[in-house]
């Protein structure tokens, strides 16, 4: 497949936002039952919801480059029964919101405790807001994954991983930078965060490593003879059968060459796993603001050639019949 890029920006950069939020989440609901030894300021999550809103916004802003009319996409939501992209968008919006509640509630310091257990628990109308907020991140993930994942004649997508990858990613890079914000308002939770981005960045090495390795012994379904019709056992193509190029040309081939196809595999995996891992793990034991902000950067352009791929390396089945351009 040829990706726009705007697609890319739109899963990469909500992908962040959503991993902040539930990287914000996951503090607060350890030092609410009292895991962590003392809790973020007010500040840290109300700043930190607003730079994960930010990015979200960003990623819908992204999502209009690739639409024909633009002004019609409200109707995208109309097929939410049948439809994974229209639960998407459903779902972003659900996220925005709460997350803009969440993000209001602590900047406006209105948060109230509704209940503290025996062993000093508290629940509180945040953490309410951040539960459902949780359960619509997680939504969101599901429908943007299943998006691909769902089309059963791209054998490259159509898996379980596909969704388990957008999920673990974004979790991911959204982790990487509450690490390198917590330098800032939140320093207790410096190794929390960076402990946490270290676990998920791996696990997404593993599964996104488990995807490849499946693709690479894909017994395709379809072949030149099924492409045309024909039985006969020997069947070559020497010509697309036109004179120029055409939509089918265009949007279903990646139009790299295999060098380079081949390249950016060995460069996404060197730069949304491996170097920011070493970049984390160096920054939380000295506290250097430098070092844990360039792992997000590093990981964030990782991403970008990692998506990319992701996208290039779906072999549609009309290019066993435009093969040959």
């Amino acid at each position: 497949m040829n990706p726009a890029f705007s697609v890319i920006f739109l899963t990469t950069l909500i992908g962040v936002g959503q991993g902040l939020f539930l990287a914000l989440f996951t503090g607060q609901s350890y030092s609410a039952v009292k895991l962590l030894p003392a809790a973020a300021s007010a500040e840290f999550y109300s700043i930190g919801g607003l730079i994960a809103l930010l990015f979200l916004v960003g990623g819908l802003i992204a999502s209009f480059f690739h639409l024909g009319h633009p002004e019609r996409a409200w109707r995208a939501a109309a097929m939410w029964r049948t439809s994974w992209l229209s639960r998407e968008v459903i779902a972003l919006p659900t996220v925005m919101g709460l997350l803009f509640i969440y993000a209001l509630m602590h900047y406006m310091q209105w948060d109230i405790v509704l209940f503290t257990s025996e062993a000093g628990a508290e629940l509180s109308v945040s953490l309410i807001v951040g539960i459902l907020g949780m359960l619509a991140t997680f939504a969101l993930f599901l429908c943007t994954g299943m998006i691909y994942a769902c089309i059963k004649f791209l054998q490259e997508w159509h898996t379980p991983l596909t969704v388990i990858n957008y999920t673990l990613l974004g979790t991911a890079s959204g982790f990487v930078l509450a690490t390198a914000f917590a330098t800032y308002t939140a320093p207790g939770l410096l190794k929390f965060f960076g402990i946490w981005s270290i676990i998920i960045t791996l696990t997404a090495l593993i599964t996104r490593v488990a995807s490849l390795l499946r693709n690479r012994s894909i017994k395709y379904k379809s072949s030149a003879q099924t492409a045309i019709g024909v039985r006969h056992t020997k069947v070559k193509q020497i010509t697309m059968g036109m004179m120029g190029g055409s939509v089918n040309t265009r949007d279903f081939n990646h139009h790299m060459s295999a060098l380079f196809f081949k390249s950016i595999k060995w460069v996404f995996l060197l730069l949304v796993f491996i170097i920011p891992s070493i970049l984390i793990w160096a920054g939380i034991e000295e506290a250097n603001r430098t070092l844990l902000f360039s792992a997000f950067i590093v990981q964030y352009i990782g991403l970008i050639a990692e998506r990319w791929f992701f996208f290039a390396q779906a072999n549609h089945p009309q290019n066993i019949y435009y093969q040959t351009v």
